[in-house]
């Protein structure tokens, strides 16, 4: 059953995502090669505490660490480690922040100094998919045009959409519905209302969008071991429209990028 939010709900979940959103911009400035996943999630995990909230992936379902670090063909629920990053290394951050009753839920992948042109491209084409599904959660549509949105821009260059996980609802639990696939027909799937809060997060890899889930219970990578991209932004329905939760903001000034492409999703509410 979906829960939708009302306009002070979705104020405590902002902050919540907003917390996130910090988070990976101090990470952002930190990540380079040399440095540990451990490192990461050691800062990551002393900073949402030092500000209020509680790193919400640690102990949920049992997984051991604050932040699931995902490097290069790893798709996501990467376990830090000690392994140095290396020059042209990807990797997939996702943060999880549980704060006055509300949880936030998003993920960014970085480039570990310069990377290739192919694996840049695949960055761009999936975060550009993230907003082409953003731009779909509208009152009266479906969770099905979100799904189409992403899928038929990544297929559109040749990548793996991967099926086995999905976006979510959002909420007083961190997996609420629905569902939602990176996948999928338009007009098909639960109707979109006000009040609506979902995790929209496409995972997108360079070769074939099968997986292999590990024997750690946790790691998925891609079963031909290609480089793998995951963005996720916290996105609600507010007066008809997508309204984002969280923000980039803090990675791009992190890392001096200059962007407008969130602007059609800021609402000052």
């Amino acid at each position: 059953m979906i829960q939708l939010k009302t306009i002070e709900e979705l104020r405590l979940m902002r902050e919540s995502a907003q917390l996130v959103s910090k988070t990976l911009g101090i990470l952002a400035a930190e990540i380079k090669p040399g440095v540990t996943t451990l490192q990461l999630d050691k800062m990551g995990g002393e900073y949402i505490r030092d500000h209020g909230g509680e790193p919400a992936f640690l102990g949920m379902y049992g997984f051991p660490n604050n932040l699931c670090i995902s490097p290069n063909a790893e798709v996501v629920h990467g376990i830090p480690n000690d392994k140095p990053l290396e020059e042209g290394d990807i990797l997939s951050v996702d943060c999880g922040v549980y704060m006055n009753g509300f949880y936030g839920d998003h993920a960014y992948s970085f480039e570990v100094g310069e990377v290739s042109p192919e694996i840049k491209k695949l960055l761009k084409v999936t975060k550009e998919s993230l907003y082409k599904g953003i731009e779909q959660c509208v009152r009266g549509k479906r969770v099905g045009d979100i799904s189409h949105a992403i899928q038929s821009h990544c297929e559109a260059h040749g990548y793996g959409v991967v099926r086995e996980l999905v976006g979510h609802g959002l909420g007083r639990k961190m997996h609420e519905d629905p569902q939602v696939p990176n996948y999928g027909r338009k007009g098909s799937g639960k109707v979109l209302k006000d009040g609506i809060a979902l995790a929209i997060e496409p995972m997108v890899n360079l070769g074939t969008e099968k997986v292999k889930f590990h024997d750690d219970g946790w790691t998925v990578t891609s079963l031909d071991n290609s480089p793998s991209a995951h963005f996720e932004h916290d996105v609600c329905i507010i007066n008809g429209k997508p309204v984002l939760l969280s923000t980039f903001k803090y990675i791009y000034d992190a890392l001096g990028i200059t962007s407008d492409e969130e602007r059609p999703f800021t609402l000052d509410f």
